[in-house]
């Protein structure tokens, strides 16, 4: 029998939790507790169903890239043992089990560090317009799905709840946060997603483009919030890649490919999903997770 589908969590003894599109926090003495939740958002719309096993397939993966590219920036995670959480949280061991990341506190960066190393979504949008992807010359004749010949830093900023974050450029980013800074989370960033390109592809699939945050701790960067998820990646399957039309992607665009089937304007209250939507999506959770990790979430 699989396992429920956890929209929402409670924790008695805690604080009421800050909740997001996908995940809960709670705050701790010393640090947070993010609960992965089976929610799904789809154009910054959270839906009313959930996708089963969603939240531990995001939690295990961010475990599995947090330790295997350690060596490049430090990390929040503290442990993923229910055992090792306050003891409020002993109850409810068989919800936490596998969704849960108990991580140190960090002060957000207000930006979004997304790096692209493909011409995919709204980046080929705005190549086919204009020849740039936010704002970057590219060179002409590029196909969709093609590789660039060397990933891009396109950072955004971090909108809030309900609204959507949009393109800024490396000067935006140095004014928000010292020039310095910039350089480093940039350099950083394109670090991260070089090596875990170069991974994902002795696993078979391709690392179209990602997105990270970070924080600020004692005077250090740290890398917070999730790692090469399915929710913040793009991943393609090597095996029958051929630029010059869109992938199938490994990700929540079955989901998203639906919905604008179903012609919805994009605003609240999103639509159901039919079952065979949920069980496809799913799988596709659970398959990247298990050939990236070498375990099923």
């Amino acid at each position: 029998m699989s396992d429920p589908i956890v929209l929402s969590t409670s924790i008695e003894g805690l604080p009421p939790p800050r909740r997001g599109k996908v995940r809960d926090i709670y705050e701790l003495d010393d640090g947070l507790l993010i609960v992965a939740t089976d929610r799904v958002s789809a154009f910054d719309v959270v839906l009313p169903d959930g996708i089963p096993g969603k939240g531990r397939v995001l939690t295990k993966v961010s475990q599995f890239w947090f330790g295997h590219l350690a060596h490049i920036v430090p990390n929040h995670l503290i442990s993923m043992q229910v055992s090792d959480f306050p003891s409020a949280c002993h109850p409810y061991r068989e919800m936490l089990t596998g969704r849960t990341m108990w991580v140190k506190k960090a002060d957000p960066l207000p930006v979004e560090c997304i790096v692209r190393g493909y011409l995919a979504g709204s980046g080929w949008q705005e190549y086919r317009a204009g020849g740039t992807v936010c704002g970057i010359p590219l060179p002409k004749g590029l196909r969709e799905s093609e590789r660039l010949a060397e990933p891009i830093f396109t950072p955004s900023t971090k909108a809030e709840a309900g609204a959507h974050d949009e393109n800024i450029p490396f000067s935006e980013v140095a004014r928000l946060i010292g020039k310095d800074l910039a350089a480093r989370v940039r350099d950083v960033s394109l670090t991260l997603y070089r090596e875990a390109h170069t991974f994902a592809q002795t696993k078979g699939f391709f690392l179209a483009d990602t997105k990270f945050e970070f924080g600020m701790r004692d005077g250090q960067l740290v890398w917070i919030d999730e790692a090469f998820t399915p929710d913040s990646s793009r991943f393609w399957r090597a095996e029958g890649y051929q630029p010059g039309a869109p992938q199938e992607s490994y990700d929540k665009q079955i989901i998203r490919n639906y919905l604008i089937g179903l012609g919805w304007d994009r605003r609240p209250p999103a639509p159901h999903l039919p079952p065979d939507i949920i069980a496809q999506a799913a799988a596709r959770y659970a398959d990247i997770a298990a050939h990236l990790t070498g375990e099923r979430a």
